[in-house]
């Protein structure tokens, strides 16, 4: 079976009403009422779905409410079985200050296709389409992974655009690309966003590296997959809690490096539904009671990347 048509753009409605449910609170400076309006709305419209779901990447755990949670079922159960993983919003901080950058995003699979895993840190590496694949990994020096790249690419080191989180984490990393000469992207917050930049050549971004979180991880290596870009993470553990929900999921190797197939499995849909403007899609725009998205939606079988726009009348 292959996700049908029908998803993709169910999927665009879904991840569009939850960015307008948004909308109302952009600048309000209240990160949380954004988030659960983005979240119950995105919850309302999943469980109208023909499909028997479950949710595999989520926003929390159990005890978390409102959150999406980490095996929260949804759907009305007449239909194939899917796993979802979810970020009604990311990039909080930005819709609550009206600031570029949110967006809300999910993608979906067949049963057992999204890597599972309690939300946690991931170390995590992306860079484009047609890249070999021992040009970078994760066990490369940071240096090894932009002087391979370089060469590879056949551009100098100071010529490579690396995206990072601006994260006091990230000190060294950041050091050392300075000493590199490399050109530096930061970013305050939202890296499904940021690892998308190494899609397409006119964001100039070569490299996207670092810590983040982990269901981003797995939402950007679905859309990444669809591109033909290549994507690596692994899964940071810092807690015995982390540890233990990690075996009751089935993980034994807690220092295992997965490549992007084997966190995204065969054929899978991604939707990011801008809130504010960013690189990657456009925010909404409102004339009246009418509302504009603008969705970026991957649908690996069908070879589809497309930016669609949609009006709704709310």
């Amino acid at each position: 079976m292959s996700l049908e048509k029908y998803f993709v753009n169910n999927l665009i409605d879904i991840t569009s009403k939850a960015a307008i449910s948004c909308y109302p609170h952009l600048g309000k400076k209240d990160k949380i009422i954004a988030d659960k309006s983005a979240t119950d709305e995105m919850r309302k419209n999943l469980n109208n779905l023909n499909i028997n779901g479950e949710v595999v990447i989520g926003e929390g755990e159990l005890d978390e409410a409102p959150m999406l949670y980490i095996g929260e079922k949804l759907g009305n159960g007449n239909g194939p079985s899917i796993d979802i993983a979810v970020d009604p919003v990311e990039g909080t901080k930005f819709a609550a200050e009206n600031l570029p950058g949110a967006i809300s995003v999910l993608t979906i699979s067949e049963k057992g296709n999204l890597f599972k895993a309690p939300e946690t840190y991931m170390n995590k590496i992306a860079v484009g389409q047609n890249i070999d694949e021992d040009v970078v990994d994760l066990d490369f020096s940071i240096k090894k992974n932009i002087y391979n790249l370089s060469d590879f690419k056949n551009k100098k080191p100071e010529n490579i655009s690396v995206c990072i989180l601006d994260r006091p984490r990230h000190e060294e990393i950041i050091k050392s690309l300075i000493d590199m000469k490399v050109k530096i992207k930061l970013i305050t917050d939202g890296d499904v966003a940021g690892a998308l930049l190494v899609s397409d050549q006119k964001y100039d971004i070569d490299i996207f590296l670092g810590i983040g979180g982990g269901p981003e991880g797995v939402i950007a290596a679905s859309a990444l997959d669809a591109m033909n870009c290549r994507f690596q993470g692994r899964f940071i553990f810092e807690t015995d809690d982390d540890v233990q929900r990690a075996k009751q999921m089935g993980i034994k190797d807690l220092d295992k490096k997965y490549d992007l197939k084997e966190i995204v499995k065969g054929d899978s849909i991604f939707c990011a539904t801008g809130i504010t403007h960013s690189e990657i899609v456009n925010g909404i725009q409102k004339k009246g009671n009418s509302f504009t998205t603008e969705t970026l939606v991957t649908h690996k079988s069908q070879n589809l990347v497309q930016k669609v726009q949609k009006k709704f009348s709310i």
